[in-house]
């Protein structure tokens, strides 16, 4: 008999952003992104949690090895955006605007990338702010 089950795994980066719209006026992106727009940048704690789903393994009892998650996720989301500047630093937002729902998708890419996909399904929250977040997939 077969178990399907869902584990987590929590995350934490600090980083800076600014969100804008290049081809847009200074006064326009005040408009639509307010004080999230200070060409200085601001920054969050964010907090990622990955869930993934899948069969229990047999043997080990794992759907993965939680270690082995945690090294993932330290290797391709902890060290490439904590303590960056996400528009400076990080080429995945060179052309995209680094909103929450936006570094959401980009992680999840990361992750699906490195989690075998015919073992795992997998989905990324990240919360920005205590009352913020955004999940993917939904």
């Amino acid at each position: 008999m077969t178990h399907k089950i869902a584990v987590y795994r929590r995350a934490r980066f600090n980083a800076a952003h600014r969100l804008y719209c290049k081809d847009w006026s200074f006064e326009k992106n005040e408009e639509v992104f307010g004080k999230c727009n200070n060409p200085h940048f601001h920054g969050h704690n964010y907090s990622l949690e990955v869930k993934l789903i899948g069969e229990i393994d047999p043997v080990t009892g794992f759907l993965i090895d939680l270690n082995e998650l945690r090294e993932i996720i330290r290797e391709e989301v902890e060290e490439r955006f904590d303590h960056k500047n996400l528009n400076l630093d990080c080429e995945e937002f060179a052309d995209l605007n680094p909103t929450v729902e936006n570094i959401t998708v980009v992680i999840y890419n990361i992750l699906r990338k490195r989690l075998d996909r015919d073992k795992y399904e997998i989905s990324v929250r990240l919360y920005e702010t205590e009352n913020n977040y955004a999940e993917y997939p939904i």
